[in-house]
């Protein structure tokens, strides 16, 4: 089990909503969104030595049946260069559903569409890193 903080990512073409653990690692926050440019692991490797991030959790696209599919192969192709970027340790983690779940916890809070689609990536890697916090116990 993981001791200390950790990011979540949800992973996406355009964008990727970032998430963080508490220094206890029971309850995750959004944190930001980073574009998905270049530049995005650098990013990331920088808010890792910022907060002391100890693992990431990133959230891996699956087909509602179970299966994996070319989105998934992006999703782990990214998750090899955060390992080798930031130097910490790199799971996956089922997000089926997130961004949907992100989309109606901000409907339900008052967001319309344009407030939405900018805070949606950062609370669906909150959704993503909270399961998992959560299956952690």
């Amino acid at each position: 089990m993981i001791t200390g903080r950790i990011l979540g990512i949800d992973h996406g073409d355009a964008r990727i909503g970032v998430a963080l653990s508490d220094p206890t690692a029971f309850l995750a926050s959004p944190l930001c969104v980073i574009k998905n440019t270049k530049t995005a692991l650098d990013e990331i490797d920088a808010l890792v030595k910022e907060h002391g991030v100890a693992a990431i959790v990133t959230g891996l696209p699956r087909n509602m049946n179970g299966s994996y599919g070319p989105a998934a192969e992006k999703v782990r192709a990214f998750m090899e260069k955060l390992r080798e970027t930031t130097g910490v340790p790199v799971e996956e983690w089922d997000e089926r559903l997130s961004t949907v779940s992100a989309h109606n916890a901000l409907r339900e809070a008052g967001l319309d569409g344009k407030k939405r689609k900018h805070v949606v990536d950062k609370v669906a890697a909150q959704i993503i890193l909270q399961n998992y916090l959560d299956a952690q116990g």
